[in-house]
């Protein structure tokens, strides 16, 4: 039985230790929290700092593991994968310099525009003011500030949205130089985000299914931005506002950033290549890349996968993934997210969770545990982040949906909120509507923007 190191706790995790233990495997967490999910699954688990390379190696070491998987994008960017593959452990996860595609935004601008890599919006990037308002007054109304780091999601401000007027956009300028931080400011994008993740050995890229993600914390699309409060994919594995050719050129994007990636840091990319796009009306751009499988994403993805996930990840982590089969269910998936009243701005603190088993097990949904701690005998401890996710499937997006809601409804507590909007008839068919009149060239209230 192969022994497989899970890194992080999160619901990304719990689902990725579900998939390895379906394949067969022996899992290990090292973890940041006492994920009850993962704890009923793993055969043991380490609480310690993720971010350490030489506790993980350790932990490693004394688990005699034979694979590892990397969650979540801060032990990538600390080296934790270049430090197991330093032990001969074949690991699924960029080294450092290669998951510099997620953690710095020039690098990432910068490799497409050097390779000729189509889906760059018009950019520039700066460690100082000189220029900026000239560039500001380029852009007009149309622009984004983002961090070039990694920022929790809480770097990134858009004109109109976070930022009124060019004044506001200095200020913020002014703010990441002040703490010796670069930064870019591109144009901004408007047409319909997606995620389009690929399990990618250097070489070899097996795409996965298309998912609409939804950051916005209120139903209709209101609110502050979140980590994520929910996802879909459609059985057909595009979405419903996309047309063919938009998967198709997104496919093409990060097969080319992949080979970018090895040609220019001479290492190949092992790992799950996560591009986060925008429909337009002059075809997909690249919002941004994760060098990581998304959460919410990941757990709409693994639902439906119908391979041999062990396989996978050892072929990536070996660039052996061209001799394996990768298959998805012909399923659509729903995922909402149950969190504390307040996420995104002021969370609650006091929430507490309660899950009827039975009921869940009746629905048939999938209930997948987040940022939420359950020590030994002990009752569930909810935090101030996501707490849990449920995912239905079904041969359509409406049974699907039908079936999230019913798990859902096996969850109760205090100060708990919900999406409950999410893909539901009337936000996919605003979805559509947007699209349809972008590309007939009306414009639309519904916007969403890079």
């Amino acid at each position: 039985m192969i022994r497989v190191l899970v890194i992080g706790s999160g619901a990304r995790e719990h689902a990725i230790t579900h998939a390895l233990c379906n394949s067969g495997a022996s899992v290990s967490c090292f973890a940041s929290n006492l994920n009850p999910g993962i704890m009923a699954l793993a055969d043991n688990l380490e609480i310690g700092d993720l971010n350490s390379p030489d506790r993980v190696t350790d932990y490693a070491a004394q688990q005699r593991i034979d694979l590892a998987v990397i969650g979540p994008e801060a032990p990538l960017a600390a080296g934790v994968a270049d430090a197991l593959r330093t032990e001969s452990i074949p690991t699924v996860g960029p080294g450092h310099k290669l998951a510099q595609i997620e953690t710095s935004k020039a690098f990432a601008r910068n490799l497409l525009t050097r390779n000729g890599i189509p889906g760059c919006p018009r950019y520039r990037t700066f460690d100082t003011l000189d220029g900026v308002a000239d560039w500001l007054g380029e852009l007009g109304d149309g622009y984004v500030v983002k961090y070039d780091g990694l920022a929790g999601g809480k770097g990134v401000k858009v004109a109109g949205d976070h930022l009124h007027s060019h004044a506001e956009a200095l200020n913020y300028c002014r703010e990441l130089v002040t703490k010796d931080g670069c930064f870019v400011v591109e144009e901004k994008l408007i047409g319909e985000e997606f995620s389009l993740m690929s399990f990618c050995d250097g070489d070899t890229l097996h795409h996965m299914p298309a998912v609409q993600d939804h950051k916005r914390a209120l139903e209709g699309d209101c609110g502050p931005n979140t980590g994520g409060m929910g996802s879909y994919s459609d059985a057909n594995y595009t979405l419903p506002f996309l047309e063919h050719e938009d998967i198709k050129a997104a496919h093409t994007i990060n097969e080319a950033t992949a080979a970018a990636l090895y040609k220019e840091c001479g290492e190949p990319y092992r790992g799950f290549l996560y591009g986060g796009f925008i429909a337009t009306t002059s075809g997909p751009k690249l919002i941004e890349y994760n060098a990581r499988l998304g959460d919410p994403e990941a757990l709409n993805v693994l639902e439906i996968l119908q391979s041999d996930f062990v396989a996978i990840c050892h072929g990536m982590a070996t660039e052996t993934l061209a001799s394996i089969g990768v298959d998805f269910r012909p399923a659509a998936t729903v995922c909402k997210y149950i969190v504390p009243e307040g996420y995104g701005a002021k969370p609650r603190r006091d929430c507490t969770l309660i899950i009827d088993e039975e009921q869940l097990t009746a629905s048939d949904a999938s209930l997948y545990y987040a940022a939420v701690n359950q020590p030994s005998g002990g009752a569930l401890e909810t935090t101030s982040s996501r707490a849990v996710a449920v995912v239905g499937s079904g041969v359509s997006l409406a049974v699907a949906e039908a079936q999230c809601e019913a798990g859902l409804a096996a969850v109760s507590g205090r100060g708990l909120h919900v999406r409950h909007d999410i893909a539901t008839p009337q936000l996919l068919e605003q979805r559509v509507a947007h699209m349809r009149g972008l590309r007939s060239g009306h414009k639309t209230p519904a916007v969403m923007a890079a």
